[in-house]
């Protein structure tokens, strides 16, 4: 293995390393302590980060005796926080670690906002970690939930307005749901959110939200499909566009074999 590769280990290495065993690790990460990665095959993977992690829990365990919720609390308490991180580390994980400040300082647990949004522990807590994992509509909720909206976690607001934005140079917001890339068109403090949607064969939202305004899509290519109320249902393909209210709630999903493309406008910037 070449000295640039990541090491990966099995479960059965990760215990041994860990000083466990292989059912304690799983039983670790249904309680929301470590996530580790999947192989093609679907198999787990613990990095060198996890095994550190792993030992730290266990230390946590039987050293000090803490429950699971507890170590969590102290992993966090180890970990740099939103205003301590520095802008070139914090630009792949700003909105996990932004929610989970904003989660301190509602005096929140884990498990309480969890349970509020609807969502598996382990699942928020790798996402405040990682900013990974969570689905589109879990993102809106949880900002939602916080009082704020997504465009103001992904730091669009915090951008100077371009009155000219050059194709190919849109700022993107953090990869947080699988299949789903949005680009900013328009920056800093505007009346209206302007964006352009890249969605994977299969990325959907996961589900329905909603939120203050009134929204405009226009398809530039590919085929989605969108769902108001849970009852009206729309497919739009080249060329269709639709306006609707935001407070009607609202899903979608791309049903298109390859990648399908929209412009997406929302006003006042409420998502």
């Amino acid at each position: 293995m070449g000295s640039g590769e990541s090491v990966h280990y099995k479960v059965a290495e990760a215990a041994r390393l860990a000083g466990v065993s292989a059912s304690t690790l799983r039983l670790w990460e249904t309680q929301g302590l470590v996530v580790p990665g999947r192989s093609e095959t679907g198999h787990r993977q613990y990095s060198a980060e996890d095994v550190t992690r792993l030992k730290r829990i266990a230390w946590y365990r039987t050293e000090r005796g803490l429950n699971p919720a507890a170590i969590r609390e102290a992993l966090e308490a180890e970990e740099p926080t939103a205003d301590t991180a520095t802008s070139e580390g914090d630009a792949p994980q700003g909105i996990g670690r932004k929610l989970r400040s904003l989660r301190h300082a509602a005096g929140k647990t884990l498990e309480q906002v969890a349970g509020d949004i609807g969502i598996a522990t382990s699942v928020l807590s790798t996402f405040e970690r990682t900013s990974l994992g969570v689905t589109f509509r879990v993102l809106h909720d949880l900002a939602d939930y916080y009082g704020t909206t997504v465009s103001k976690l992904s730091g669009e607001e915090e951008e100077d307005n371009r009155s000219v934005v050059r194709a190919g140079e849109w700022k993107l917001w953090p990869e947080t749901s699988p299949g789903v890339t949005v680009q900013v068109l328009a920056d800093g403090r505007n009346m209206m959110d302007c964006h352009r949607f890249v969605l994977a064969p299969g990325a959907s939202s996961d589900g329905a939200y909603m939120h203050d305004g009134e929204e405009f899509v226009h398809v530039l290519s590919g085929q989605v499909e969108i769902v108001l109320d849970g009852h009206e249902f729309h497919d739009l393909g080249p060329g269709d566009s639709l306006y609707f209210s935001s407070c009607r709630r609202h899903a979608w999903r791309n049903r298109h074999d390859g990648e399908t493309v929209l412009i997406w406008i929302n006003t006042p910037p409420t998502f």
